[in-house]
């Protein structure tokens, strides 16, 4: 076998074993998952979260937060998830186009456009008692 070809395979090997679904995460965290109603069972199973589900049947749901936020005030502690999501933003940036005529000069300068991926964030869910008492989910920033 050609070595570019077992590279390919072992990338796309090992690629498919970090993905985290729904799927793997209820078998993570099955005797979590069996104890919810039937409701709950339903609403993660189609990626959704509700108002009194307990942080399992979220990290089920929606896998692993970006960020927790932990505060503290007369009415108790609460915790805050965060997930990010990402868009790409366009911009420009000054550069030389070579041109490869008989004096092989290079033509400029040039306005190029890219893009970069921008992470922001996408949507947050509001812990008390470990219990869901609000989540909501946030725009896209516009370009």
């Amino acid at each position: 076998m050609k070595p570019i070809l077992i590279l390919a395979l072992a990338g796309a090997l090992l690629s498919g074993c970090a993905t985290s679904t729904i799927e793997s995460r209820k078998k993570e965290r099955y005797n979590a998952y069996t104890e919810l109603s039937a409701e709950q069972r339903a609403a993660v199973d189609a990626g959704q979260i509700k108002v009194g589900m307990p942080k399992d049947a979220v990290y089920i749901a929606w896998g692993k937060p970006h960020q927790v936020l932990v505060s503290e005030s007369s009415a108790g502690t609460q915790e805050v998830w965060i997930y990010l999501g990402t868009y790409l933003q366009s911009y420009n940036y000054w550069g030389f186009r070579p041109y490869f005529g008989p004096y092989r000069y290079y033509h400029g300068p040039y306005l190029y456009q890219d893009y970069a991926p921008v992470a922001y964030p996408k949507a947050e869910v509001v812990f008390e008692k470990d219990v869901v008492k609000q989540w909501r989910t946030l725009p896209q920033p516009g370009y």
